[in-house]
């Protein structure tokens, strides 16, 4: 399929190619393989570590230094990006472009933190007027909260913040909840404790009611559809609890949804916040997915420097230099790993405990989006894509399955993330050094442990080496590196999906299950679905 782009200067057709049909892929493929725990030994790895790094955003950089990568490989890889033309394709999306084939329908994430192109309208509406127009009812909305003019019943302030969703209704807002609550206390911005109902597990639901005073919380209910059924389960579990302790629910609550659901002006509700079809799920931490239950966590003015940061990373991503483009160059390493070395999977391990469910998201953000085996146009592919992703901060991980990492029988990547300063700010001096600089000593020693290997006539005390990594590197985990590092991480599965030619923009693999489990609760059900069913005593 061909689509054309034009701008000031010229008319580009773009071209949508599976990887295998690319001439430069065939040549890279056919490239002189790195000796990894060679290159990064003694000098050498010195002046790979020195060279081989892009600035990002907000201070951050992006070394690929222990990756498997030369110059002549790296040749190819902008070779590659060229022929695919990644650059085009980004182009494409965020001027407007139908790029989610699977349901016919544009890709407007990033338009919720910036303008990167020409103003996008659909349904004859202005997006990016629409998406800053919800950012600011949520802000007025928050603030009135925080100055308690909109109460409880009693004319008591709100004290917790709880949302109810599921995926990336709960995933992404829940990570980087998590990843700012300790820096907001440091820098007196924490205005509400955050809490997240998301299992239909009741358990799930019974605990976060356990642990806070539901007269004093009120309840972001986030359902972009209206009819999700764990989430409106979990509103009804709620409601009920809300009851139980005299309290009317519709004073406690508020909807995120689209203006087209049945949440969006029921009286059920404080009031509604909008998000619309052109962002997915795990795409929505910038929406008002993220933004309702950020804003009234940490204020309006913490959610705007998260928009700020991944605004600035979105930019980056549109340079068409590859070499300085480091969602780019990180999404084709990437597939030189999967594609060509034929490594299945990649772990993602912050040294951060404030991203302890950050590896949690971007299992969400990758997985669903290129855990695909047929292209844009419903055929198959003959290629792997998507890697498994997962992961656990440093230095917990160290201790939990690095020993698979180090001497198991498949290389897995590594995705590093560190940071020199802790959010705290204050630290202890213990065996003449801080908590801090231990936790950067162990990344440091783990990147080169990982590359170099050591060898020993004990095989059992071996280590081969050559297990490719890359880092991360930031000053502080704030808002603006947040919202950096989830943009930094979002561009690269998409340029991964284009490079795939596969749609990394609709989740169909998600539906057949609940279309089953519905079977299961109406009790149409047969052969294997109804021996479960029986066993499970539903």
């Amino acid at each position: 399929m061909n689509e054309i782009i034009n701008n000031k200067e010229e008319t580009i057709m773009v071209t949508w190619n599976n990887l295998d049909t690319l001439d430069s892929f065939d040549k890279l493929s056919k490239v002189e393989r790195v000796n990894l725990a060679e290159v990064m030994s003694g000098e050498n790895g010195a002046n790979r570590v020195k060279n081989y790094s892009v600035p990002m955003a907000e201070g951050f950089t992006y070394n690929y230094a222990a990756k498997a990568v030369d110059d002549n490989v790296l040749d190819a890889l902008v070779k590659l990006a060229e022929e695919a033309q990644l650059a085009e394709k980004f182009e494409e999306l965020y001027n407007g472009a139908v790029i989610n084939t699977g349901e016919n329908r544009l890709v407007l994430h990033q338009l919720t933190r910036g303008q990167l192109g020409n103003a996008v309208v659909a349904d004859g509406v202005d997006k990016r007027k629409f998406y800053v127009e919800q950012q600011q009812r949520i802000a007025d909305f928050a603030n009135k909260v925080h100055a308690g003019e909109i109460t409880n019943a009693a004319g008591e302030k709100f004290t917790t913040v709880v949302q109810i969703g599921i995926g990336g209704s709960d995933l992404g807002p829940r990570a980087m909840y998590l990843a700012l609550e300790n820096w907001a206390k440091k820098n007196n911005t924490f205005k509400m404790e955050a809490k997240f109902i998301s299992n239909v597990d009741p358990d799930d639901a019974a605990a976060v009611l356990n642990s806070v005073d539901v007269a004093h919380s009120i309840f972001v209910l986030v359902s972009k559809s209206g009819t999700t059924l764990e989430t409106l389960t979990n509103e009804s579990f709620v409601k009920d609890a809300l009851k139980k302790a005299g309290l009317d629910a519709s004073k406690h609550m508020i909807a995120v949804t689209s203006e087209t659901s049945p949440l969006a002006k029921s009286d059920d509700y404080l009031a509604a916040f909008f998000m619309d079809d052109y962002i997915g799920g795990r795409y929505s931490s910038t929406s008002a997915v993220g933004g309702a239950v950020l804003s009234l966590a940490f204020g309006p003015d913490v959610f705007a420097q998260f928009l700020e940061g991944a605004a600035a990373e979105d930019k980056l991503s549109a340079n068409k230099d590859v070499l300085k483009n480091p969602e780019m160059l990180d999404a084709l390493i990437g597939v030189y790993e999967r594609n060509v070395l034929g490594y299945p999977s990649t772990a993602v391990l912050p040294y951060s405990q404030a991203l302890n469910r950050f590896p949690a998201h971007l299992q969400q953000v990758d997985m669903e989006s290129n855990g695909k085996s047929v292209n844009r146009f419903g055929e198959p592919v003959n290629y792997p894509t998507g890697p498994v992703i997962f992961g656990e901060p440093g230095t917990n991980g160290q201790h939990s399955f690095y020993q698979l990492l180090h001497q198991g029988t498949d290389i897995v990547p590594l995705q590093f993330i560190g940071f020199k300063n802790s959010q705290i700010g204050t630290d202890v001096v213990i065996q003449d050094s801080t908590s801090q600089q231990k936790l950067c000593a162990n990344v440091a020693a783990q990147i080169v442990a990982f590359a170099c290997g050591k060898a020993d006539d004990d095989r059992n005390k071996n280590f081969e080496g050559g297990r490719p990594s890359s880092i991360i590197i930031g000053e502080e985990l704030n808002p603006k590196t947040l919202g950096a590092l989830l943009a930094h991480f979002e561009n690269k599965v998409m340029f991964q999906g284009f490079l795939w030619n596969i749609n990394s923009f609709d989740q169909e693999g998600v539906q057949l299950g609940k279309v089953l489990a519905k079977r299961v609760l109406a009790h149409d059900t047969d052969g294997a679905l109804k021996v479960y069913s029986d066993l499970l005593n539903i």
